[in-house]
């Protein structure tokens, strides 16, 4: 064995082993893929209770019009104490809820800390909340015209409904949830396109709500040829949390609308590997087939994702069916979801983790939104420890401090001009 090769195994060895954790952890991990089966005996429970066919249940419309949404068909699955019931109705005096049939059936009744409960499922710490607003981003300040949200120079965002499949207990907008399901009016909705049309700055628009899925597949139509038109407007994005808890919505004809109005981004949200199922795979893939480019926007959340190897696991799924890890957003101070809230050190550790022990394409940016609206702001781990004028001192991810040149560009066009004469 040659100097080099041996150099290389010893390389490779010390290198399997910095991820020895990570590959023992990942066998406690629940996840979507490697639970068929068990996914599929809740949902033949699901169907029976709700007296739905297989037809049913590939029907996004039969799962929107049967969201559970009392206690009583609720506890038919999950076995819920009365003390919960009384929790749930008393949540829900405030705060919505509601849970597509689909999602609810990945959700494992014996697990009392179920990621996908904590999700969906309301707990009266929800109502012990005196310190957190509703309105955390000020978006009442943030609305020139229509149903819109802008916060930056060249885009924003049209909220075109408040109705979802699921609603999130960690919902940002769940000021805007009220108790019955409302799309804007095409009125309002037009009024948003108009401004766009007379506003040249704005090349990307976000087309979001709740849920933009949720839409009648006309009415989304329409609004993607109103902003097709427009000159200026480079690409639209659809934000959807339907890909996640109700994946039915993602049909041939909604594919065939979407590739008529090309470059249509689509900005999903999954926060756990249990999420990622046969049946969202399906819908994601239907999607990239369709030339869609699909990013996901996780939130960390306590007791769902604050784990440094749940978060990797994720982003090695939602690569498995081309999702692109986008964000992970530091979860926002609204009212009623406090218990969700992380330190910002659990955000750093996990993008510590992630930086070197896994590939480019399964680290998304860590982002925390500031404070009244103050914007996205990227949030990284310390790798420049200093700088002097021809050189910098950083440590890499492996912890190593090393010291490299830094020495300013040559005045391009000088080289250019010398290379000619």
């Amino acid at each position: 064995m040659n100097e080099e090769t041996r150099i290389s195994l010893e390389r490779a060895e010390t290198l399997k082993h910095k991820i020895d954790d990570y590959m023992s952890a990942r066998k406690s991990i629940s996840r979507g893929l490697e639970k068929k089966e068990e996914i599929q005996g809740r949902k033949r429970k699901i169907l029976n209770i709700l007296n739905g066919t297989e037809e049913d249940w590939n029907n996004y419309k039969w799962q929107l019009s049967n969201r559970i949404t009392d206690v009583e068909t609720l506890s038919k699955v999950l076995d819920l104490s009365e003390k919960e019931k009384e929790n749930i109705n008393e949540v829900a005096s405030q705060f919505r809820w509601a849970i597509s049939p689909y999602y609810l059936s990945l959700i494992d009744p014996e697990d009392p800390y179920d990621p996908i409960k904590l999700m969906s499922i309301p707990m009266k710490v929800e109502l012990d909340d005196d310190e957190n607003d509703l309105d955390p981003m000020n978006e009442k300040y943030t609305n020139p015209a229509g149903c819109i949200t802008r916060r930056y120079p060249d885009r924003l965002i049209i909220n075109v409904t408040n109705e979802c499949a699921m609603y999130c207990r960690h919902c940002q907008r769940r000021r805007n949830i009220g108790q019955t399901d409302s799309h804007n009016s095409k009125t309002k909705i037009q009024e948003s396109i108009d401004y766009i049309r007379k506003n040249e700055e704005i090349r990307d628009v976000l087309v979001t709500g709740g849920d933009t899925l949720t839409l009648k597949d006309d009415m989304l139509e329409w609004i993607l040829s109103e902003l097709k038109s427009i000159p200026h407007v480079d690409y639209v994005r659809l934000g959807s949390r339907a890909l996640v808890t109700m994946p039915q919505r993602v049909t041939d004809e909604l594919c065939e609308i979407i590739k008529k109005y090309h470059p249509v981004y689509i900005n999903t949200h999954f926060n756990h590997p249990m999420e990622i199922t046969e049946e969202s795979k399906k819908a994601c893939e239907k999607l990239a087939n369709a030339g869609v480019p699909l990013g996901n926007q996780a939130v960390l959340l306590n007791g769902v994702n604050n784990d440094k190897f749940v978060m990797k696991s994720l982003n090695h799924e939602l690569l498995k069916i081309r999702v692109k890890p986008y964000y992970i957003f530091q979860s926002k101070h609204v009212k009623g979801t406090r218990h969700f809230n992380t330190s910002v050190d659990a955000g750093l550790e996990i993008m510590e983790y992630l930086r070197g022990y896994t590939s480019g394409l399964a680290i998304p940016t860590y982002i925390i939104n500031a404070p009244k609206g103050g914007g996205k702001t990227p949030i990284l781990p310390q790798y420049l420890i200093s700088k002097g004028t021809d050189y910098i001192m950083m440590r890499t991810w492996e912890g190593q401090v090393v010291k490299m040149e830094d020495n300013p560009a040559f005045d391009i066009k000088k080289v250019i001009d010398k290379s000619i004469k």
